[in-house]
């Protein structure tokens, strides 16, 4: 339906008011020199109805003095408008073009071919949620193809169109389609892109880019790409659940109001909510938001808006905000994987400026780790990168930057380098999750015999033994495994209520809320899971050597990390106990729809969704929370405890 059509039928305002809800994609075209990218995008226009008839003229024209198609109109020249690229029927700068259809609005990022120019094509795509890789079916999967794919997969775009484009010039041939499909998915299965769908198309004819080819290609059941692109799922992509409120601008008005201007990052704040600023550490609570329209209970990404605290926080320009339970990493040191956009080489130990979200500070390469070979995917040592390189890199920075990684968070995992001289962009940089691998191994070597790499020092006056005889009882861990809500935390603190009214003292270490404290500077990957679990099975045996009793409500989903905890602690004194409950039962009184949201896409990693849980073989005892609620079950976990003699 055209722009006119729809005026005609809901008049001015209500076409605005249609067009101001509608959903927003985000995409880029990309591929090798010559594989239609021009040419596909403005025969999207031409017949999605979005072309004026003064461009179609216009592109009449200029197909007659720069065109290849003949007598044909060349819709690419819809597209390129730089003389440079009228003459030599290429693309060289990115090119934005706009446009709606009755489901979704379009922002298309038309990105050059050529090798040189791979730093165009990686700043297209910086702000894409979806890719579409054009493959001229004559030539099959080429270098720049691999090379664009691997930029795709590095920026975080989740969903790839991959467009075997000029499929009339092989007789829209099937063989030709799964040889080139079968090609990509090959490569492919070493990118991390979550996404991929294959169409078979031709640009220049028009056929299955607005309308399915089914007189062309009978054998094709898929749908058209426009279709494919206004039905795409592309709601949970952002994040929702990690808030991050980068601060751009201090408001103070007057002496009666100081606001937080900024865009949200990632996330949801509500009014009410307590927040810390960082890198300063003060905690308050969000006393209103406040928008153009007016005040509102509750913001999220990427709304711009300004915030007002309760207290008189000292919060600046580059600061961030975020909730107190869930806060981003503070990092002096950093690790990320550079795309080199400048004609001058990297050089390390030179200073660059860093901006990352509002923040200015400068930053040191220290060390190149590896440069990728994005032909081969092969890693490759190197001291410096040059134009178009990728490589990850360690940079020192002066000021602590609060930052997530780029695949949890890309608001707060991107930054450029830029040259303090001549101020040009350098690189743009994504954070990566992990620490180098010899540092983590280093970790956990460290951490699973810190008795052999410490010294014990001096011994305490007071002994366990004195501790123990002193509170007449006899220390040890009592450690609560099993889903997420499958009611270890409920039958924890009910636990140790009966052992407190035994005269016995306990101390409950609930996984949530340690998150909040000594592990809230974890996130959720492999490693710091890893980590918080020692950390928690650390501090049950600190409270062990004290003469208390340690119950660990943990999720702790791994049979071997649970053994490495029970050796923390001490063999002797440490009892597994299995919180037994289905997935749907934990799913039935999972009050923050926790699961629901795994199983939306929104979160990643939750056991018993996405990511395995190993029951313990041989429990101290095994309760069916489902059917007893939580004094029931601290009863038996009291009777085996007598049974073994501990109480």
């Amino acid at each position: 339906m055209s722009i006119q059509t729809e005026l005609d039928r809901l008049g001015i305002d209500g076409y605005l008011e249609k067009y101001r809800t509608k959903d927003l994609l985000r995409l880029l075209t990309c591929g090798s020199v010559d594989d239609g990218k021009s040419t596909l995008i403005g025969r999207l226009l031409h017949d999605s109805a979005m072309v004026y008839e003064d461009q179609l003229a216009a592109a009449k024209k200029d197909s007659k003095r720069y065109g290849t198609t003949g007598e044909d109109v060349d819709f690419a020249l819809l597209v390129d408008g730089l003389e440079a690229e009228r003459q030599q029927g290429i693309t060289i700068d990115v090119a934005y073009r706009y446009f709606t259809t009755d489901k979704r609005k379009f922002i298309i990022a038309d990105t050059p071919g050529h090798e040189q120019y791979t730093r165009n094509m990686a700043t297209g795509a910086s702000n894409c949620q979806l890719a579409i890789i054009l493959i001229d079916a004559r030539k099959g999967v080429l270098d720049q193809t691999r090379r664009h794919s691997f930029i795709c997969s590095l920026l975080g775009i989740k969903h790839v169109v991959v467009a075997v484009n000029k499929m009339d010039l092989v007789d829209y041939s099937e063989e030709v389609y799964d040889r080139i499909r079968e090609d990509y998915q090959d490569f492919a299965s070493k990118l991390q892109i979550q996404d991929i769908h294959f169409i078979p198309m031709s640009a220049l004819k028009g056929v299955n880019v607005v309308e399915r080819a089914q007189a062309e290609m009978p054998w094709y059941g898929g749908s058209a790409l426009l279709d494919y692109l206004e039905t795409v799922h592309i709601a949970s992509d952002r994040n929702l659940i990690d808030f991050r409120f980068p601060v751009q601008y201090v408001l103070r008005p007057n002496l009666d109001f100081r606001g937080y201007a900024g865009t949200i990052a990632s996330g949801i704040v509500h009014v009410g909510d307590e927040v810390v600023a960082l890198p300063s550490g003060r905690q308050s609570r969000v006393k209103s938001i406040e928008t153009f329209a007016g005040p509102i209970q509750e913001a999220h990404a990427p709304m711009s808006v300004v915030v007002t605290l309760t207290d008189e926080v000292d919060v600046s320009r580059g600061d961030v905000l975020s909730t107190v339970q869930n806060t981003p990493r503070l990092e002096t040191r950093i690790e990320a994987m550079l795309v080199w956009m400048s004609e001058t080489p990297m050089e390390t130990g030179k200073t660059y400026v860093l901006k990352h979200t509002s923040n200015t500070t400068s930053g040191t390469v220290t060390q190149v780790r590896y440069r990728t070979n994005v032909n081969s995917m092969r890693k490759e040592d190197a001291d410096r990168l040059t134009l178009n390189e990728i490589g990850r890199v360690e940079i020192e920075v002066v000021r602590p930057l609060a930052v997530d990684a780029y695949s949890k968070n890309r608001g707060m995992g991107a930054f450029i380098l830029v040259d303090r001289l001549t101020n040009a962009t350098m690189a743009c940089g994504m954070i990566v999750d992990r620490s180098p691998a010899e540092r983590t191994l280093a970790r956990r070597r460290a951490s699973a015999d810190a008795g052999s790499n410490v010294r014990s020092g001096q011994r305490g006056a007071v002994t366990a033994e004195q501790r123990s005889e002193r509170l007449g009882q006899r220390p040890f861990t009592v450690w609560l495994t099993g889903l997420p809500r499958s009611g270890k935390t409920s039958t924890a603190f009910e636990l140790e209520k009966a052992l407190f009214e035994r005269g016995k003292l306990a101390q409950v270490l609930d996984g949530e809320k340690l998150r909040a404290g000594i592990s809230s500077d974890l996130g959720f990957s492999a490693t710091d899971r890893w980590e918080h679990q020692r950390r928690a099975a650390e501090m049950a045996k600190s409270g062990n050597e004290h003469g208390l009793i340690s119950i660990v409500a943990l999720v702790s989903p791994i049979e071997s990390d649970r053994a490495q905890a029970k050796r923390i602690v001490g063999e002797d004194r440490f009892y597994e106990v299995h919180c037994d409950a289905s997935v749907e039962s934990c799913e039935s009184r999972d009050e923050n729809d926790l699961y629901g949201r795994a199983r939306r896409g929104e979160i990643e990693g939750l056991t018993g969704v996405d990511a395995p849980y190993e029951p313990p073989a041989a429990p101290l005892v095994r309760l069916d929370t489902e059917k007893l609620d939580a004094t029931a079950n601290a009863r038996q976990i009291l009777d085996a405890l007598e049974a073994k003699g501990l109480i």
